[in-house]
């Protein structure tokens, strides 16, 4: 098995903060800068695994890198460079306090509702007879709230977010503006890849001068879900399981050995074989989302490398 990124903890030049989120490690400098390093910890229902994926941080930092660039002529990003695979170095915004999630197939939490009884998630109305898997008339917004270390997102409508000051109207036209656009791009970028983008969220983030731009990852498979375009329809039909791209193998094995983050609930031993196969389902993913072929960086001393290549940008 690779050696596998869990934790940093550097000192680096100029630092003011650090902090540690479910994946990412986040490092403030004094000069509004950010310096974002992608581990390879696993999140599933708000809990952080105890193993790591060897290179996932890798391949969710050069898949977020690559959607990032590929979006910025329509939607301002907080992106300034990615100077080792794990890294993203950019503009430290002031984020807000919700993530605009999009989706335009009921699955993952949209279907657990729905098939609960609900038929209204976040302030959005679903029609009757929906299946699982079926594509939405349009892409609806299901904001949540962005949940502090150690919570819970929690749904939350559009309604509510106004009501409670969390965003102004204003800024709130600019995020499903903006959450809009972005999807229908990544939309546009999946079929080209002969893949549809099932679900994502955002999060956004205000510039020290005051605009609003994107931040974190977006179209990654930690932030997406894609299902194969080839044979969707068919499936459809036949009420068969649909060929996905994401984290949901996880959630789903997670399901089938008794955990959903509930209190209580154990989390099941992730044996070295099932290690190496989300890994090898992490490079399938980079693999169609890009059309690129993964090209694995040295791992010996995972940690060393990334330290010398920021103080090496840092410097620059």
């Amino acid at each position: 098995m690779s050696a596998t990124l869990l934790s940093t903890q550097f000192q680096l030049p100029n630092q003011v903060n650090y902090y540690k989120g479910k994946v990412r490690e986040v490092y403030t400098l004094s000069d509004n800068k950010l310096v974002i390093v992608a581990t390879d910890r696993l999140s599933a229902f708000d809990v952080v695994l105890p193993q790591g994926i060897p290179y996932k941080g890798q391949i969710l930092n050069e898949i977020a890198s690559e959607m990032l660039k590929a979006t910025e002529d329509i939607v301002p990003n907080w992106l300034e460079a990615t100077p080792d695979p794990n890294v993203s170095v950019g503009v430290n915004c002031e984020p807000f306090k919700v993530e605009m999630v999009v989706r335009n197939y009921l699955v993952g939490h949209a279907a657990r509702e729905y098939f609960a009884g609900k038929r209204e998630l976040c302030g959005v109305e679903f029609k009757e007879g929906l299946k699982l898997n079926d594509k939405f008339d349009a892409p609806m917004i299901t904001p949540t709230t962005k949940a502090e270390q150690g919570e819970h997102d929690q749904d939350i409508s559009k309604e509510e977010i106004l009501h409670q000051g969390i965003v102004s109207e204003t800024d709130y036209a600019i995020l499903e503006d903006y959450a809009l656009k972005l999807f229908q791009r990544g939309t546009e970028l999946a079929h080209e890849r002969g893949l549809l983008l099932v679900d994502t969220k955002y999060e956004f983030g205000k510039t020290p001068d005051g605009n609003i731009v994107v931040i974190d990852e977006i179209h990654t498979p930690d932030s997406s879900r894609y299902f194969y375009k080839e044979g969707y329809e068919e499936r459809q039909a036949k009420g068969e399981k649909q060929k996905q791209l994401s984290k949901e193998f996880v959630r789903e094995w997670l399901m089938e050995n008794g955990f959903q983050g509930k209190e209580g609930q154990k989390i099941p031993e992730l044996t070295p074989e099932v290690v190496n196969s989300i890994s090898e389902r992490y490079i399938e993913l980079y693999e169609k989302i890009t059309g690129k072929s993964f090209q694995k960086a040295d791992v010996i001393s995972i940690k060393t490398r990334i330290l010398n290549n920021i103080n090496g940008y840092l410097k620059a």
